[in-house]
């Protein structure tokens, strides 16, 4: 269960939110789209292909360049709130994700770490013996070196 600062991360709320938002009352939630965006039919289900298209449309528009994603930033995105924002350890996300604990094929690695992401501070600041706290920690709520 998701605490209330959370809440807004709960796919059982988010769900909930579009159901009530779409009036669908019958057949699938997400379906498949004709010409023009139109819903082909309520007993056909989207496409993975038209859900990546949906998917990156909403990055245009808010202007985020959507060719580096796909339908697997979905995972990463959790495995990296997880790690960062939760502080699990590698066997834990393992679990949650499904893949192998035996680390031989690093997966892990490739949803933690990818060439697109932001630095979250300069290499100049690793070795510093008295850094400068500049995000608010998730666990005390206070600009502290737990944040990191």
């Amino acid at each position: 269960m998701l605490s209330e600062h959370e809440a807004h991360l709960c796919p059982v709320r988010a769900m909930a939110a579009w159901i009530d938002a779409s009036e669908i009352t019958s057949g699938y939630i997400f379906r498949r789209r004709a010409a023009g965006d139109r819903v082909q039919d309520k007993d056909a289900a989207m496409t993975s292909e038209q859900f990546l298209e949906s998917f990156r449309n909403n990055l245009v528009d808010i202007q985020v360049e959507p060719s580096p994603y796909g339908t697997h930033s979905f995972r990463r995105g959790g495995c990296q709130y997880f790690a960062s924002m939760r502080r699990w350890k590698l066997r834990r996300i393992c679990e949650w994700g499904g893949w192998s604990t035996e680390f031989s094929s690093m997966t892990i690695v490739k949803y933690l770490i990818s060439w697109n992401d932001e630095p979250e501070e300069s290499r100049d600041n690793f070795l510093d013996p008295d850094p400068k706290p500049s995000i608010l920690c998730h666990v005390c709520k206070r600009s502290c070196h737990c944040a990191y």
